[in-house]
């Protein structure tokens, strides 16, 4: 299966991440900020990024916009993981370059479902 980068700083929310990606047959990269996520996306080129939004430090629209912006990881689809589902929430987090979003809490079913239809080849 696929490679995913996960950035997430809430440890509940990247077990059950985690948890869910290793069910389906994923190898999941961890990452609990921005930083470490840029990083990661730059050094290992994932198939898929699933970036929190509310991160400490870097926010995680900057992040993407900065993934964007980077030759070397602007094709890698970035999901939006995050609790901000209010109305224009999304349209915030699309505007900033995610490939789609996920509202928190997560369901399982939805979620996986996001996943496999933004892996390229899909």
């Amino acid at each position: 299966m696929a490679t995913v980068l996960v950035v997430e700083d809430n440890a509940a929310n990247m077990k059950l991440t985690t948890f869910l990606l290793e069910s389906a047959g994923h190898t999941v990269l961890a990452a609990s900020d921005a930083e470490a996520g840029l990083t990661l996306a730059r050094d290992r080129h994932p198939a898929l990024i699933l970036m929190d939004i509310q991160l400490p430090g870097m926010d995680g629209l900057e992040a993407t916009a900065l993934l964007k912006r980077d030759a070397a990881t602007r094709d890698i689809p970035v999901i939006a993981l995050t609790a901000l589902a209010m109305k224009g929430d999304e349209e915030r987090i699309r505007a900033a370059g995610c490939d789609g979003y996920v509202a928190k809490p997560i369901d399982y079913k939805e979620f996986l479902a996001t996943v496999a239809d933004r892996l390229p080849g899909a």
